[in-house]
């Protein structure tokens, strides 16, 4: 048996990107984000998530943090990411949008 070929940096970034969607996408648009439970119905219009305001900022904190926990990841396990060079400025603009949104909802 094999072990599986670790990921690189940049992969891990590139995966990481959902989380950033996720939190720019509430930020944007609030209980109308597909992010936060809203739906879109065929013609276009955008049907209100029936989903609380602390249900919301739930899932925005739970991106925080996996973006936190991504941007740790020290070459213990993981690639370096702590340690690259790689541009991590989505990233960690996303966790500030990300904090400010939950800050400002509460």
């Amino acid at each position: 048996m094999s072990l599986p070929t670790p990921q690189t940096v940049a992969q891990i970034l590139t995966a990481a990107t959902d989380s950033v969607t996720v939190i720019n996408g509430i930020n944007t648009d609030g209980a109308d984000s597909i992010y936060a439970g809203a739906t879109a119905e065929p013609t276009g219009t955008v049907v209100a998530s029936t989903w609380t305001q602390a249900e919301i900022n739930y899932k925005v904190q739970q991106n925080v943090d996996h973006l936190e926990t991504i941007l740790a990841y020290d070459g213990n396990g993981h690639a370096d990411v702590a340690g690259s060079s790689e541009d991590k400025s989505s990233y960690t603009g996303a966790i500030t949008t990300g904090k400010a949104y939950i800050t400002d909802n509460s």
